[in-house]
């Protein structure tokens, strides 16, 4: 747990300030369309449950106008949509602020997506356990099926990765991440190096990749076994 208590949290930091570097003409450009396409503050926050259950503000580019109609009141979402809200989210482009989420350290680049504060209501007390770590950008439920799984599976899916944070695991899952769909495994040689292996999803069972130290021959090389 080395990684998870000293070392995930600075790397997370510095992974989100390069990323605001790296992407911050593609931030101002966003920035200045939303507020043309969305006529005012391109900006959405909304209160979110994050470690401990602490609320914070996740900030995100807003996808949808503030329409009103006669009476005052907001229309429809799929007619405030517009399809510049619908390009955001079919990017997935509207997610970049929260890299100031993880900046700041409300978030995580890695870990369990941060739900509507109304779902903890309907979490036990064994599935609100995902908020024992900091709420992530991306998780193991979005590089396994995102929407296409259900609601009991992604939590499932956060409580497997938080019993499973280790520096191999993150990075396996942020290769994962950049290819969705795609699962690898951590190979680690007698002196501890490693590298990523690619294994089909049938062998990745959906699962959670660990590390089990097991004799391979005279060469001694631990290996990665996925958990069934």
């Amino acid at each position: 747990r080395l990684y998870a208590r000293f070392f995930k949290r600075p790397l997370d930091f510095f992974c989100a300030l390069a990323a605001i570097i790296c992407l911050s003409p593609v931030l101002v450009v966003l920035t200045i369309l939303g507020a043309v396409k969305m006529k005012g503050n391109p900006f959405f926050t909304q209160p979110r449950p994050g470690k401990d259950e602490k609320i914070f503000k996740l900030i995100k580019f807003r996808t949808m106008t503030n329409e009103k109609d006669a009476q005052g009141n907001l229309l429809p979402d799929d007619v405030r949509l517009n399809a510049y809200g619908k390009f955001l989210r079919s990017t997935s482009l509207d997610e970049l602020p929260e890299l100031f989420n993880i900046l700041k350290g409300d978030m995580a680049v890695i870990g369990p997506r941060p739900q509507l504060v109304r779902d903890m209501v309907f979490m036990t007390p064994e599935q609100r356990k995902r908020h024992t770590v900091r709420q992530g950008l991306s998780g193991l439920a979005q590089v396994n099926g995102r929407n296409a799984v259900t609601w009991e599976t992604k939590i499932n899916y956060d409580l497997e990765y938080i019993k499973n944070i280790t520096f191999p695991v993150g990075i396996m899952d942020i290769v994962s991440i950049k290819k969705t769909g795609t699962h690898y495994r951590v190979n680690f040689d007698v002196k501890g190096r490693w590298r990523l292996v690619k294994i089909s999803k049938e062998d990745a069972k959906y699962k959670l990749c660990k590390v089990t130290k097991r004799s391979m021959g005279p060469k001694r090389i631990p290996f990665i076994t996925t958990e069934s």
